[in-house]
């Protein structure tokens, strides 16, 4: 370089650090007049941004005083302002703010720039624009893998509390955070993995329920996937398209509630539900936990003895003496119409008709073999109960 040269660098150098508070002030007031995201920021949020712009312009400055290298303090840059900030703003945003940095330099070359220097700093600003952009780029990138870190263990705290059933007053501002809506009913589905999710896999299971429900939540707790749908729309055919995405091992739904808050009560019932699966190796997959009532009794489920009292031996029993003892003599004599009939003291169509009347009064059918067994051990608990 010449001695020329060397001048010239040396005055638009002088000329930038001289003039740094003037092109901070231009940007800013170009930020306004353009940029609409910026004005309907908060005012701390502007003074951040503000920040940064100068913090750009600054950096710029110390790398023109040494072009051979990478530019100085790029990563620095961001670095001025909180990493909430890029909750704030997004990266598209960022770039817009950079772009309007580079044309206020660029607008003001001609009167910062030594006399015949103008070019060479256009060039420089040009440089330093596409580093900067790539450092912006990488910043959200670190921000976004942090929030995701974040999140993935707020859900799996959300989840645990769910399953717990330890919901409380701050469950609401957690989900909010993750972006839980809250609007419409919410169920739980229950299953396992094989093998076990890893990130990746882990990654493309949330997008599926995201795209399957309004709301979802995913815990993955060892080989036991969990995953929570709300929203306003069908979410049993949301659950049903989501189960590719478990292993060969049973899946269970929980019964469907009114919101989050009661979200528990069908975390358990299908918790319940997969541990008492293994007992009826023909259900359907996946089943439904209120179809599992028998074996979760079978396991110990308190939940579910209540359920098969409430709604098949407590109805037959204020129905009146026949339909109770209708349906003991039909399934204690082999299902049999002609041989309950016969204990009975009554015709076979008498004995049809109650058992059709039982039906409609509790949802099983005694016909069904499967509905049969559901409503035999509602009675024999029912029994147990009375005697106590």
């Amino acid at each position: 370089m010449s001695h020329r040269a060397d001048r010239g660098a040396a005055e638009t150098l002088r000329r930038l650090r001289a003039g740094s508070g003037l092109l901070t002030t231009a940007a800013l007031r170009r930020l306004d007049e353009q940029l609409a995201w910026y004005r309907d920021l908060q005012a701390e949020d502007r003074s951040w941004v503000g920040l940064v712009a100068q913090a750009g312009i600054s950096s710029f400055i110390a790398w023109v005083e040494d072009p051979e290298g990478a530019p100085h303090g790029a990563h620095d840059v961001f670095a001025t302002a909180p990493p909430e900030l890029t909750r704030s703003i997004s990266l598209q945003h960022t770039l817009q703010l950079v772009r309007v940095i580079v044309d206020v330099v660029e607008s003001h070359s001609d009167e910062l720039a030594a006399p015949g220097s103008e070019r060479e700093l256009r060039e420089a600003v040009l440089r330093y624009s596409r580093e900067i952009a790539f450092s912006a780029a990488e910043v959200y990138a670190r921000a976004a893998e942090v929030r995701g870190a974040w999140d993935a263990r707020l859900e799996a705290l959300v989840v645990d509390a769910l399953v717990r059933g330890d919901a409380d007053s701050s469950l609401r501002s957690r989900v909010a955070a993750l972006g839980w809506s809250g609007h419409g009913a919410t169920l739980v589905m229950v299953g396992t993995t094989s093998p076990p999710l890893d990130e990746v896999r882990a990654a493309e299971l949330r997008r599926a329920t995201r795209r399957a429900a309004d709301d979802a939540l995913v815990g993955i707790q060892g080989e036991r996937l969990i995953v929570v749908l709300g929203g306003e729309g069908d979410l049993l055919g949301a659950a049903l398209s989501l189960v590719p995405r478990f292993g060969p091992d049973p899946v269970v739904i929980g019964p469907t509630v009114a919101g989050l808050e009661e979200a528990s009560r069908s975390a358990q019932a299908a918790l319940a539900g997969l541990s008492a699966a293994s007992a009826w190796p023909s259900a359907p997959r996946p089943v439904l936990a209120d179809d599992l009532l028998p074996e979760r009794v079978l396991s110990g489920d308190s939940s579910a003895r209540a359920s098969l009292v409430e709604h098949a031996y407590r109805p037959l029993s204020e129905a009146g003496g026949a339909l109770l003892e209708t349906l003991w003599g039909y399934l204690e004599h082999g299902r049999s119409l002609e041989a309950a009939a016969r204990v009975l003291y009554v015709h076979p169509n008498t004995v049809r008709y109650r058992l059709r009347k039982i039906a409609e009064l509790t949802g099983w059918d005694p016909l069904d073999p499967r509905e049969g067994f559901v409503l035999h051990t509602a009675l024999a608990i029912g029994r147990l109960d009375a005697r106590t």
